[in-house]
């Protein structure tokens, strides 16, 4: 009984997981299409952000914080409906 009063309580936050992922996917698609034809370490400069830390991301396999989001928006000089305009 006290497994099924655990997981009831923690179901409704376990959408969140799905919410990261597909933020995660709708950046990675976003800035592979802004890199072009630019190499990593071209963009990554521009971006702000490492060269791994550029090519993990595209790959899924690196979760921006808030403050880096915020950097890269700042230095590819775009605003955050340019990447989830879904959501405005």
């Amino acid at each position: 009984m006290q497994s099924q009063i655990i997981t009831h309580t923690l179901h409704p936050f376990c959408h969140f997981g799905n919410v990261q992922r597909n933020l995660d996917r709708q950046l990675a698609k976003f800035l592979r299409k802004q890199r072009g034809e630019l190499s990593y370490a071209q963009f990554a400069k521009k971006a702000g952000v490492s060269h791994q830390t550029l090519y993990r991301i595209e790959h899924g396999e690196h979760h921006l914080t808030l403050d880096k989001l915020e950097t890269v928006l700042v230095k590819l000089k775009i605003r955050l409906k340019d990447i989830f305009p879904d959501e405005y």
